[in-house]
């Protein structure tokens, strides 16, 4: 889809260095998928109240040894 839209230069800039991503039609696609799967997992979260996984790293190791 075409659209004609206004994007303040200097948040299109940052963007681009922080990303590495060169084309403004790349950075709008991945900005895009990134809000969506933000969004996504914030909804898995209040779903369960908190973190869907409440472990540490430390935890996981420990589950791992157990094995």
């Amino acid at each position: 889809m075409r659209a004609t839209i206004d994007i303040d230069d200097k948040l299109l800039d940052d963007a681009k260095k922080l990303t590495s991503i060169k084309t403004k039609k790349e950075l709008v696609n991945f900005s895009i998928k990134e809000l969506i799967r933000k969004k996504r997992i914030e909804h898995l979260i209040s779903l369960f109240g908190t973190s869907p996984i409440d472990i540490t790293l430390k935890d996981l190791e420990k589950f791992r040894e157990d094995r």
